[in-house]
């Protein structure tokens, strides 16, 4: 497959197919993944970054497990529009996880995910620093996530 748009990547999937969601950080990758309507995002996983093809096997493995055959990547686009270094290495993550599998992928503008996922879960959840740091990567993979299927749902 190619990266596409986000609003192609329904007709290059499976009807019921569930695709996942990642926010790719320096350090570790969160994980969510839809239900088979792709009507609700779910945190799934934190991937701790090693190597890429331990990385990509980990996720793949993950994608097996619940059936995704897509995936939506966070792009951390600037405030005002512009892509810088973070954006290119999500880039980077895509063309090389298409190296090791034929799927569809697509990108979503995430900023300020993480900030948002954290002010929930201290202002809302009351959350201390260290369960925040337990979940906060795959709570925003399942942000990113969300707002992708809620552009899909709304673009038809």
């Amino acid at each position: 497959m190619a990266i596409l748009d986000i609003l192609d990547l329904p007709a290059a999937l499976p009807q019921y197919a569930p695709i996942v969601g990642l926010d790719p950080g320096e350090k570790t990758i969160g994980v969510a993944v839809s239900d088979i309507t792709r009507t609700v995002a779910s945190p799934l996983d934190v991937i701790r970054r090693e190597k890429f093809t331990q990385d990509a096997a980990v996720l793949f493995k993950l994608m097996e497990s619940r059936g995704a055959l897509g995936i939506v990547i966070g792009l951390p686009v600037n405030m005002d529009g512009t892509e810088g270094v973070r954006c290119q290495s999500n880039r980077a993550l895509a063309r090389n996880l298409l190296r090791l599998r034929d799927l569809p992928i697509a990108f979503w503008d995430e900023r300020l995910s993480t900030a948002a996922v954290t002010r929930v879960l201290i202002d809302e959840h009351d959350v201390n620093r260290k369960k925040r740091g337990e979940v906060v990567d795959k709570l925003a993979a399942t942000w990113i996530l969300q707002g992708a299927l809620e552009r899909l749902r709304n673009a038809q």
